[in-house]
């Protein structure tokens, strides 16, 4: 399909793109029918290479025309590969207008969101899993999955209320690495460890939760090292994890700290945890 240059940017197929929250596109709205999934924005040309790697089918993309050489490879593969999306080439003026970005970073892609991941699917063969609490940062939660994409984690498990991964600015964060490491929400309330981590417990995983505690273990110990199968649990910076989640955990862990510092930006936690626990 040939580029289409924007004459009425009242099009209902621009929407995704002016004025729609990321909540909005998760839902829909406007557009379940053709898409029941709900949908996603993916901004930059690394999230949306790793999208299409992933086999996400994009709707359509946004191009602003000063970006068109720069992102060319990225407009002939989906021509290629998905015909029947939609590529918009806009003017700076117009594409300003539509998104009300002044910073432009290359292509946006209106993507189909994808089915979600069952925790059951991504556990198996997982040997090395991160679980995160309520983590509600996108750039805490797109830096941590950055993190464990490149210091090779096998799965990530979100509870109910952590930010959602394909929200734009997450995934973006992210360099598209939440279309790299397989990923699933938990199911249920915000108390989910007594629930899971016997199941956790029953496919062979040793669970560790991230936490300053008197009984805190050290991120070295050998113990940890060991394990066949590991689950690291981090919590939000706030609040920290819950006590139901410490205590239903097989060990709490702390990472050795100087100077009278006491914690840790979250996603500068998970990267440490990970480099010593996965390799």
């Amino acid at each position: 399909m040939p580029l289409v240059e924007l004459t009425d940017l009242s099009d209902r197929r621009l929407r995704p793109y002016s004025g729609m929250t990321d909540g909005q596109l998760k839902r829909g709205e406007g557009f379940r029918r053709d898409n029941p999934q709900g949908l996603f924005i993916g901004e930059s040309a690394r999230v949306i290479e790793r999208a299409l790697d992933a086999g996400v089918r994009p709707m359509s993309l946004l191009v602003d025309e000063r970006w068109l050489e720069h992102d060319r490879p990225i407009v002939e593969r989906v021509q290629a590969e998905f015909p029947e999306a939609t590529v918009f080439l806009a003017t700076a003026e117009q594409h300003r207008e539509l998104t009300g970005y002044e910073v432009v970073r290359g292509a946006l892609a209106c993507f189909e969101r994808p089915a979600p991941s069952e925790v059951d699917d991504v556990l198996t063969g997982a040997r090395r899993i991160a679980i995160l609490e309520d983590i509600t940062n996108y750039a805490n939660m797109g830096a941590i999955f950055r993190s464990a994409a490149a210091l090779g984690l096998d799965a990530v498990l979100i509870t109910p209320a952590c930010h959602d991964p394909y929200y734009r600015r997450c995934a973006r964060v992210s360099m598209g690495a939440v279309f790299q490491v397989p990923w699933a929400r938990i199911e249920g309330d915000r108390d989910w460890a007594p629930a899971l981590v016997p199941l956790l417990h029953e496919r062979g995983f040793t669970t560790v939760a991230l936490a300053l505690r008197e009984d805190s273990i050290d991120l070295r110990d050998s113990r940890l090292a060991e394990a066949g199968r590991l689950a690291i649990v981090l919590g939000t910076e706030g609040e920290g994890l819950l006590d139901s989640t410490i205590g239903a955990c097989d060990y709490t862990v702390r990472i050795p700290m100087h100077h009278g510092a006491d914690s840790l930006n979250v996603a500068a936690c998970a990267a440490i945890a990970f480099w010593e626990l996965v390799r």
